[in-house]
């Protein structure tokens, strides 16, 4: 029986080494395979082509291709030639289509011409199948709007690490910050950033735009910019829509680590660099409870001078225990800084199988950067008493040094899943932020007669977390005639200030009170969630003899927000000090038993805090656009769009008289038309006219009675439902009533298409606005700026714009691209009433004053050019880029309080990439950022006066460098 057994499990040892011996054999054979991979689509449009043959001739095996375009086919290594055709268009013959084992070779954008063109058949090599300039093109040329846009496999060749990087070579795009889009010069309120389609927050939720160093470049399909409106798009937008695409299917498998590092020789390595010592987890973005507030966030809590009462009963030993929880730093300190590093790792394949192909993404991005600001300067000037003197007065001035420390931390994983007729995809982000700031400036009152000086001290932390989880599917039916595509993303945002540390020493007697300012500590939240639901369907038709395509959806956002501020002061009774800030908070110093005059608290949010807030927005949207050829060179779409929208406010007023619980404050429903003709005036060239209207509404925060300070400038941002009146209020100048600004824009546009990707283009645009909403200096209190409402604008503008290589001068000079993008305007804003007389009444002697100024926010002028050089067969990529924006107006003015108008910024950067190895798997960069060292300035401006500083800082020039591994 023994043996029986033993020779069961022998054989069965047999069995199963043989099978485990099979399966390696059967995946070394399977490995020894390689991939061919393509993506076909019609050169006349640039729409994916379904159902194309794709025969290998050396082996007469193939692929059809999906509702994509796209094919794979697996063959011995090898060179191939690859015959692709399909009925009414020119077959295409491919050539050299080398092919190793193991190895996935990717063949970019195949386009597939009628056969109206007389092409029987087109042959390329397969090494030229390299870019997708030319798909870009045929997109571009065939597109309902005017829209420009970049690709994966550019960024490929390029070698940017990062959409921020990548984006800024679409034309007529300018990046703010390193981080924010902006089109056409229109600053965030009126540009739109998207992902996947689907509007969700950014890091700043009171932005329409969200950070682009986020996204790393190997997760990204295409970016896309829009810059007219079509039904389908959300109204809330007026310079561009900026969509980001992230991948479904990886072209091939990849892993990438990138390595990257920063220099600027005036903040890095400066052992004045100023810092304070936070929590141990400050380095991976979040604060791990060091910084927490001693009240545990109670508003129950006592406060002096009201329950306290015997500092040894309950309240008074609950008040002490309180006051001595603070944490006692109140000043930073003098260290070295260290330069800027990042890190990011992606990894990325698909996987076919026979009834079903997966796709999956994974990437990690950490950047840990460190700026130092010298001699930066805030300041507040205003109009003098007399109008017979023009030179503008100070008020306040701010000069010294501050130290900030970033942090982002981000992932970022999607899967997806493709059948014959679906598509399904999930997508799961989170992102985290950590900011340390710690100042020391030297300050000047002379508002009012006051005429002191003080030494400052600024404290702050601010860290910002976004989830956001996106999933979406497309379904084709009826053999493609009928597409529907969904989208459901849920999304947290949050945004808290933990600690935030405000000290004044009057200078030299080293004293404090509230002339100065008392010693303060803020506590900031913010927790904002929304859900954004999307279907869009298309049916495919024919109108007038012709192909065109209908299209309806709908779209419903909901957004809720809990803001709330808990700040306090600290008087510090007959205590005596050096001029240490921290020794304030020193437990000799500190309210108690036998020190009753010592240093105390006062909670400034007891019992009236208009600092805190609710929000919730909904919209529900919904549209109709039909797309045809009325005429064979012309093509209209025409759109309606519906928007009911809604915002609701829970909060009060700084006085406590008024308390909304929510309460409806915009109930509004909008009817945005679009009309975009294009008529086909060559095969290469377009003349467009685009009729639309638009909406800028204003943000949670806006419409709010919040008072949110900017400790480090000593500005102070109020909500604009606060009215403000003069004269002892018999003059109202600012009623309280936040609205929405509706925009009309009318584009004209000659466009020409050239090979590789060059163009060339004109365009003319006007847009009115009714009632934008701008930042206007509040006359009550110096330093404060509030968002109103003003006279009704227009803007009408020039944009001229070209992509050129060098070719044209000499054959030798081939390989360099210039690029231009040129854009005039001339805006318009004709003051209301309070405006206007203000404005008139401390007019200057010898000041014509019209009715008429410049719209805030518009740029008189914006430049973008570079020259590019470019040798994918050697790896080389390399450019010099210029970017300048004309003096624009930036805060409007209010009585004694003048414009403030920011300087021209010349940016003049070089970057320089280079991929080398096997397969250019490794790529190195080194880049040049503000070469010209120019400062970043506004400045007050007024009649026959010399322009003052408003804010000065110091960015220096940059060195930048990285280096990639792809594996």
């Amino acid at each position: 029986m023994k043996n029986k057994s033993k020779n069961l499990f022998t054989k069965k040892t047999v069995i199963l080494i043989i099978l485990v011996l099979t399966q390696i054999i059967a995946g070394f054979a399977f490995a020894q395979k390689g991939t061919i991979r393509g993506a076909i689509y019609e050169q006349a449009t640039g729409e994916p082509l379904f159902g194309v043959s794709v025969l290998v001739k050396e082996t007469g095996t193939g692929a059809i291709t999906d509702f994509d375009g796209k094919f794979e086919i697996q063959v011995e290594p090898g060179s191939y030639s690859l015959q692709i055709s399909y009925i009414s268009y020119a077959t295409v013959q491919l050539t050299e289509v080398e092919v190793k084992a193991g190895d996935v070779n990717v063949l970019n954008d195949i386009l597939m011409a009628d056969e109206a063109s007389e092409l029987e058949t087109v042959t390329i090599a397969a090494t030229a199948i390299r870019t997708t300039e030319s798909a870009l093109m045929s997109v571009k040329r065939n597109a309902a709007n005017l829209m420009d846009g970049i690709s994966a496999s550019s960024f490929r060749q390029i070698g940017d690490g990062d959409a921020a990087s990548a984006v800024k070579r679409v034309t007529g795009v300018s990046i703010e910050g390193g981080k924010y889009i902006y089109v056409r010069g229109l600053g965030d309120r009126y540009t739109k950033t998207v992902l996947n389609g689907v509007d969700i927050p950014g890091l700043d939720p009171d932005r329409n735009s969200i950070q682009m160093d986020i996204f790393p470049t190997n997760v990204i399909d295409n970016i896309i910019v829009s810059k007219s409106f079509t039904a389908e798009l959300p109204a809330d937008f007026t310079g561009g829509v900026v969509d980001i695409e992230t991948k479904d299917f990886p072209e091939e498998k990849n892993m990438r680590l990138s390595l990257s590092g920063g220099l600027t020789p005036s903040m890095h390595f400066n052992s004045s660099y100023l810092k304070y010592d936070g929590g141990q987890t400050d380095w991976l973005g979040f604060d791990d409870g060091t910084r927490a507030i001693p009240t545990g966030g109670r508003t129950n809590i006592p406060q002096y001078g009201q329950a306290v009462g015997n500092p040894n009963g309950p309240r008074g030993m609950e008040y002490q225990e309180i006051l001595g929880s603070f944490n006692k730093t109140l000043g930073g300190y003098r260290t070295n800084s260290l330069m800027d590093m990042g890190v990011s790792f992606s990894l990325g394949n698909q996987i076919a199988r026979t009834k079903a192909t997966w796709g999956y993404n994974f990437a990690l991005t950490y950047k840990n950067e460190t700026e130092f600001y010298q001699d930066a300067e805030f300041n507040l000037y205003g109009k003098p008493r007399l109008s017979s003197d023009t030179e503008l007065e100070a008020l306040e001035r701010q000069k010294g040094d501050y130290g900030v420390n970033n942090v982002l931390l981000g992932g970022l994983a999607g899967i997806a899943l493709k059948t014959d007729n679906s598509k399904y995809k999930l997508n799961i982000m989170h992102l985290q932020n950590g900011e340390s700031k710690a100042g020391e400036f030297d300050f000047v009152n002379t508002n009012l007669g006051a005429n002191f000086e003080a030494k400052q001290y600024n404290l702050e932390y601010s860290q910002r977390g976004l989830t956001s989880v996106l999933l979406g599917g497309t379904h084709f039916f009826n053999a493609r005639d009928w597409e529907v595509n969904w989208k459901l993303a849920p999304t947290r945002s949050t945004i808290e200030d933990p600690d935030i540390r405000f000290t004044r020493f009057r200078v030299p007697t080293n004293t404090i009170s509230t002339e100065v300012g008392l010693p303060a500590r803020i506590w900031r939240n913010l927790e904002e969630y929304s859900v954004v639901g999307k279907v869009d369907v298309a049916k495919s038709l024919s109108l007038f003899q012709r192909e065109s395509k209908v299209k309806f959806g709908s779209n419903y956002v909901f957004k809720y927000r809990d803001f709330n501020i808990q700040s306090f002061q600290f008087a510090t009774g007959d205590a005596s000090f050096t001029g240490d800030p921290n020794e304030i908070l020193s437990e000799e110093n500190l309210f108690s038993a036998s020190y009753r005059n010592g240093v105390r608290y006062n909670a400034d949010f007891i019992p009236i805090n208009p600092n805190e807030y609710q929000s919730i927005a909904t919209n529900v949207a919904g549209y109709a656009s039909v797309e045809a050829k009325p005429a064979d060179k012309l093509k209209a779409i025409v759109g309606l769009r519906v928007e009911k929208y809604n915002q609701y406010y829970t909060g009060t007023n700084q006085t406590g008289t008024i308390n909304f619980d929510l309460v409806t404050m915009l109930d509004d429903i909008d009817f945005f038309p679009t009309v975009n003709l294009i008529y086909n005036l060559k095969d290469n060239q377009n003349l467009r006219l685009s009729a639309s209207r638009t909406i800028a509404r204003p943000s949670f925060k806006e419409l709010s009675y919040a008072e949110i300070l900017d400790p480090i400038t000593g500005r102070t941002f109020i909500g604009g439902l606060y009215p403000e009146t003069t004269n002892g209020g018999t003059e109202v100048l600012w009623d309280g009533n936040l609205v929405s600004t509706r925009i009309n824009n009318f584009d004209i546009r000659w466009e020409a298409f050239q090979e590789r990707g060059q163009m060339f283009s004109v365009s003319a645009f006007y847009k009115t606005f009714d009632r934008p909403i701008e930042m206007v200096q509040f006359l009550a209190d110096p330093g404060t700026f509030q968002p109103r409402n003003v006279g009704n604008g227009t803007v009408a503008g020039l944009e001229f714009e070209f992509r050129k290589s060098l070719a044209f001068i000499s054959p030798a000079l081939e390989k360099f691209n210039w690029n231009t993008n040129v854009t005039v305007t001339e805006s318009q804003i004709k003051m209301s009433e309070s405006e206007f007389r203000s404005r008139s009444l401390t007019a200057r002697e010898g000041e014509v004053v019209e009715d008429t100024r410049d719209m805030a926010g518009q740029a008189p002028y914006i430049i973008n050019t570079g020259l590019a050089f470019q040798d994918y067969n050697k790896g080389w990529e390399a450019g010099v880029f210029y970017n300048v924006q004309g003096s624009t107006l930036n805060y409007v003015g209010f009585g004694n309080r003048t414009d403030t108008y920011t300087v021209p910024f010349h940016s003049l950067n070089l970057n320089i990439n280079k991929s080398f190895g096997a397969d250019e798997r490794i790529q190195v960069g080194f880049g040049v950022q503000n070469i010209l060292n120019d400062k970043r300035e506004m400045v007050f401006r007024s009649f026959a006066a010399q322009d003052q500083i408003f804010t000065s800082l110091a960015p220096g020039l940059r060195m930048n460098f990285k280096v990639a591994f792809s594996f």
